[in-house]
């Protein structure tokens, strides 16, 4: 595995180019911000009526309809979300690219499962953050950097990993280490930690705990602190110094209780399920799937949205979080910013 550094990039290559941000969501926001605090002319490119627009000409950002940006670009770095960016990329972005530019992504998600199918003469590549945006505008602020990945799909130049460095140093991710790997490599663990771990597993972890307490008869505010408001103490020390930093800062007890007891939650049933989502993700049926739901108007994905936020512990958590105004004050995420 290859790990570059600021000191292996040259960031007066991006600076003397003009470079495309297409969305401000999340990762746009941060993309935009840290590329111009880095010295780079940015342009953010948007459709007619988008929501962000407000935010990025707040932010003093030139905003034009993607089409007209992508024109204009020597790197466009495409942030849209995955379910949009194919007809994005067909409609307002492909006809507009100049000859020998550079088009980028953040995941690797429509490359590897073949939806944009770029020209010959682009340069193709990737530089994924590992970590959601705001935390990488946070970060950036703060002078420090997010580990983020690089990949490279197409050469055309000769020089698209330069630039590709280039790029990851300019949004802070030299200063904490830019990991060489491969679109189908970050597209497929991506999905898979997303799934089983991060969101699905976590949250899907979370909830079936606060609901046996519940229907135990306990309080739903210990259920909330037990299964939910204390995790960010147990990541925190996990993300801190691994497994066992978290073990070592624990008491015997819960120690012992994770040894004995973790196992029998998350077993060999739960590990042959993860293997079947995988196969799902490397055979592609999950992005085919996805691509499908968007396609015929998103209904499931809207109810099963609304049926979560409606869970109990939604209710229960936000009276909570009021209890405790320090956790407002120090978010990551602000709707009227990002």
């Amino acid at each position: 595995m290859k790990v570059f550094y600021d000191n292996d990039a040259d960031i007066s290559i991006i600076r003397g180019k003009k470079v495309t941000i297409v969305g401000y969501g999340s990762q746009g926001f941060a993309h935009a911000n840290n590329l111009r605090d880095s010295g780079v002319e940015v342009t953010v490119g948007l459709h007619s009526g988008s929501g962000s627009a407000p935010k990025a000409e707040k932010a003093g950002f030139s905003v034009k309809p993607v089409a007209a940006a992508a024109r204009d670009a020597d790197v466009t770095m495409i942030l849209a979300p995955d379910e949009k960016q194919a007809a994005l990329y067909e409609e307002h972005v492909a006809p507009n690219l100049k000859k020998g530019a550079a088009l980028a992504f953040a995941h690797g998600f429509n490359i590897h499962f073949g939806f944009i199918k770029p020209r010959g003469d682009l340069d193709v590549f990737m530089v994924a953050p590992k970590g959601p945006g705001h935390l990488l505008r946070s970060t950036y602020s703060e002078g420090g950097g997010v580990p983020s990945l690089v990949a490279i799909h197409q050469n055309a130049s000769g020089k698209a990993r330069d630039i590709a460095l280039s790029y990851a140093s300019a949004i802070g991710a030299g200063r904490a280490g830019i990991i060489e790997t491969t679109f189908r490599e970050e597209t497929e663990t991506d999905l898979f930690g997303e799934q089983t771990v991060l969101c699905g597993g976590l949250t899907s972890l979370a909830l079936a705990g606060y609901e046996t307490l519940t229907e135990a008869g306990y309080a739903p505010e210990m259920a909330y602190f037990e299964c939910l408001h204390e995790l960010k103490l147990i990541v925190d020390l996990m993300y801190e110094g691994g497994i066992q930093n978290m073990r070592y800062s624990i008491s015997n007890t819960a120690e012992y209780g994770d040894l004995t007891r973790g196992p029998r939650v998350v077993n060999e049933q739960t590990k042959g399920e993860m293997k079947r989502i995988l196969s799902e993700i490397q055979s592609g049926k999950f992005a085919r799937e996805w691509m499908d739901e968007n396609a015929s108007g998103g209904k499931r994905f809207a109810a099963l949205r609304a049926q979560a936020s409606q869970h109990p512990i939604e209710e229960v958590g936000a009276r909570l979080r009021e209890m405790m105004p320090w956790i407002k004050a120090g978010r990551l995420v602000d709707k009227e910013k990002n």
